[in-house]
């Protein structure tokens, strides 16, 4: 990025709740089904409907208010938000203006940067546009009134890498939630990026432009990439930014202007008249707030002071719910919970899609796979044979340490029999200890190597290496 500017960034996160029902009908919200198919009279906005607030919307969504440290509004309403476009069959939508549900809260990114949340409103979604190239572009109006938060930071983010770490945090703080599946290939969680330039030691903003529903980490980088540099273009030029609306195209990597940027009159917001005023209670905020389970800032600090995990080691399992559950089950019995860590991110991690965590070996079995390999009583070629073998339709419900035991899988640390086994194999081949003597590293390995395979794998890598240093280096 140009060393003389500086990005000025924004973010507007919109969030699909995990509701049965859309926000303002019981028409279901369920991802995939047919076009057209989950709609009904209020969600089309036919004439002579009325809509009814769906409470655990409104639940929600004061949830993600707590868990991102906002202050709830303790009495608020829905505002009717005026524009037509064609996936939005009322030529209206119901959302928030004057008094947002929530406001004034932040996000902590790391380097002791926080970024704050200016408001959480609630609103409806509008349908999905589909461009065919045969039959030109069509509309499905299944996700029309599926119930949204809108989270709203502050511009105080600088460049792509920070609204990458802002998204992720955003993103893991709401899945602990339960609030959203926060699914980015579902349009569950997509972003508009708000950005001006100005340059460096400047306070003033400059006229920034929206990039649209941005659909993934990488391309809200490239976009801001991008849109940084070409703003910057035309401000040393001496021209003007145009105030506008923009998108991004992933194939080019570039933004277009779609049209010229809206100002809150252009929507003629006035408050919604089919649907009154509402008092958030102190006592639906306190049992919200007893809802929400340990968040992912707390649970590193104990991953790391508790457990003595490796700070990126605690960000890796602490960055999926399901995943930071499975270490917790496993680290109740275990005596080697950073022996766990590594085993559950070094080889079960690899087991599991990229969303969730739906392992084929439970966290009882990783306790005991972490215990055995902590006391030595079987080595890391071994713990590999295990998970393998637990995979199984024989082995999946047998406890590893049976396993070990029935087929004798104890790691060989008796330094007599490796002490035998060194000097058979450079016996097989002389030629390997005298490269050894001449300073071929490769040669150890291969002696090494020999040994590990007529032990089947089970001899103990610390001692062998002993028993190789007494006897081939020290004389």
């Amino acid at each position: 990025m140009n060393s003389n500017y500086q990005a000025v960034i924004g973010l507007e996160v919109h969030v699909e709740l995990k509701t049965d029902t859309k926000i303002f009908c019981s028409c279901p919200t369920s991802f995939g089904a047919p076009p057209n198919t989950h709609v009904c009279p209020v969600c089309m906005g036919l004439p002579g409907t009325l809509p009814t607030l769906n409470k655990k919307a409104v639940e929600f969504a004061i949830k993600a208010g707590l868990a991102l440290g906002c202050k709830i509004n303790k009495r608020t309403r829905l505002d009717r938000k005026n524009y037509f476009y064609p996936d939005l069959p009322k030529a209206y939508q119901i959302s928030q203006y004057e008094i947002p549900l929530c406001y004034d809260g932040s996000v902590n990114i790391g380097n002791e940067k926080t970024v704050g949340i200016t408001r959480i409103h609630i609103e409806e979604d509008a349908g999905k546009l589909i461009h065919d190239v045969r039959h030109g572009t069509m509309i499905d109006y299944n996700r029309c009134g599926v119930p949204l938060i809108e989270i709203v930071s502050e511009p105080h983010i600088t460049c792509a890498e920070e609204a990458k770490q802002y998204l992720s945090e955003l993103r893991t703080i709401l899945l602990y939630t339960g609030i959203s599946d926060c699914r980015m290939d579902e349009g569950s969680f997509r972003c508009d990026v708000n950005l001006s330039v100005r340059k460096k030691g400047d306070t003033s903003l400059g006229v920034r432009t929206e990039i649209k529903n941005i659909n993934s980490f990488a391309f809200v980088a490239k976009a801001i990439e991008y849109e940084f540099e070409r703003q910057v273009s035309i401000v040393r030029k001496g021209e003007s930014v145009t105030a506008e609306t923009r998108r991004f195209d992933s194939s080019t990597g570039k933004t277009y202007s779609m049209r010229t940027k809206e100002t809150a009159a252009d929507y003629r917001f006035f408050p919604e008249p089919d649907i009154p005023s509402f008092e958030i209670s102190r006592e639906l905020i306190d049992k919200l707030w007893s809802d929400i389970p340990e968040l992912p800032s707390e649970r590193r600090v104990r991953y790391t002071e508790s457990f003595g995990l490796r700070q990126e080691d605690a960000d890796i399992i602490v960055s999926r719910p399901q995943m930071a559950d499975f270490f917790e089950a496993a680290v109740k019995t275990t005596k080697y919970p950073r022996i766990a860590a590594n085993l559950l991110l070094t080889d079960l991690l690899a087991l599991v899609e990229a969303d969730g965590f739906d392992c084929p070996i439970s966290p009882m079995a990783l306790s005991e796979l972490a215990d055995l390999s902590g006391d030595r009583t079987v080595n890391s070629s071994t713990v590999k044979k295990l998970i393998k073998l637990l995979q199984t339709e024989e082995y999946a419900h047998i406890p590893p340490t049976r396993i070990v035991k029935t087929l004798e899988l104890y790691q060989i640390n008796d330094r007599n029999i490796l002490h035998a086994a060194l000097l058979e194999v450079v016996e097989r081949s002389p030629k390997l200890l005298a490269d050894f003597k001449a300073g071929k590293s490769a040669a150890k390995k291969a002696i090494i190597g020999g040994v590990m395979s007529k032990t089947s794998g089970l001899a103990d890598p610390i001692i062998l290496n002993e028993v190789f240093e007494e006897l081939f280096c020290n004389t």
